[in-house]
């Protein structure tokens, strides 16, 4: 019942894409609350300015304000993309591992955003939900890098930390992806109020066209 009701309501927003009647509807993305004590709160401006970046140049109908769902909230499927951001510990207790399994296997879509110091501990976390899988570096040729936007050469390098490449990490179901994995780029931080972070112009760009990217991506791979 549960992985029907993903799939209905991603494909109802799938067809929101499709400027069908019903696409006067906001959709709604959301950011993940986890235990453990991490910052799941980091980046407050970071997604209401990817939504205004998405609306304007996808085309696209995202209600302004992002909400928060737990972990283990049944109130995950309501949304067709999740976001996942800190820089701490992550604790998924055994119910949040099978929701999170159930939404994901269902339909949904994870995108964790390294924030540095996330990847010691979600990579520990992800194996409760799918011990079964390895997360995978996804090819320069993957969809997801080329929506409106092409990244030819994989993430952007937003923030410079300890000097490691940008990569991009997925975790893939029966030949879905269902968890995409920003690692050393910081995309949040970039999508962020520009008085924050100071970035470049031309940095925060690259930082909200990946974003677009993945948005889009999630909304339209064959669910």
């Amino acid at each position: 019942m549960v992985t029907q009701c993903v799939r209905i309501v991603l494909l109802f927003h799938f067809l929101l894409m499709g400027n069908v009647a019903m696409a006067q509807i906001p959709i709604k993305l959301a950011k993940l609350k986890y235990a453990g004590g991490g910052d799941w709160y980091a980046n407050k401006t970071a997604l209401p300015n990817l939504i205004e970046f998405c609306n304007q140049t996808l085309g696209m109908n995202l209600a302004a304000d992002e909400d928060v769902v737990e972990a283990g909230s049944r109130d995950i499927f309501l949304y067709p993309y999740v976001y996942m951001t800190g820089h701490g510990n992550v604790v998924f207790s055994a119910e949040d591992a099978a929701n999170l399994r159930k939404y994901l296997t269902g339909g949904g879509f994870l995108h964790i955003d390294d924030n540095y110091g996330l990847d010691k501990f979600i990579r520990i976390e992800l194996k409760k939900i799918f011990p079964e899988l390895e997360l995978v570096e996804l090819p320069y040729s993957h969809p997801i890098y080329h929506q409106k936007f092409d990244f030819p050469n994989g993430l952007p390098k937003i923030h410079e930390h300890d000097a490691k490449p940008a990569q991009g990490f997925g975790l893939i179901y029966e030949g879905r992806l269902v968890v995409f994995y920003s690692y050393e780029t910081d995309l949040g931080n970039g999508w962020e109020d520009p008085r924050i972070h100071n970035d470049p112009q031309e940095k925060r760009l690259q930082a909200l066209q990946m974003g677009a990217n993945i948005i889009s991506y999630c909304f339209t791979q064959a669910l």
